[in-house]
């Protein structure tokens, strides 16, 4: 393709012009479906993805069932739990804010 782009330079020709130029090799079509080339090209693996697929969704579900298997089978009655900390005394509330009921210094609620 690049000795193709060289070929086709010439002074007054945009980049543009050398982009439509250019052969299309794609296994798209311009609606997005695969081309017949694509679909003979993926063929030969098709089957082996297919099963590497089923190996791969089989092993990651396994390790998933272990793991819950096996953190359902904990037993954290022996772990003491430590008593709740000692909250510090309430303070007044020294905001903007007003507490329901409480009148402002203008007198409104």
């Amino acid at each position: 393709m690049g000795m193709y782009v060289l070929s086709i330079l010439r002074p007054g020709i945009s980049l543009a012009k050398i982009l439509l130029r250019l052969p299309k090799s794609s296994y798209w079509t311009r609606d997005h479906r695969q081309t017949a080339a694509l679909i003979r090209a993926r063929q030969p693996y098709l089957v082996k993805n297919i099963f590497t697929g089923i190996a791969l969704t089989t092993f990651v579900i396994g390790v998933y069932a272990f793991t819950i298997k096996a953190v359902a089978q904990d037993d954290f009655s022996d772990v003491q739990i430590p008593d709740a900390p000692e909250q510090p005394p309430h303070t007044p509330h020294t905001g903007a804010a007003r507490a329901p009921g409480q009148i402002s210094v203008r007198g409104t609620k």
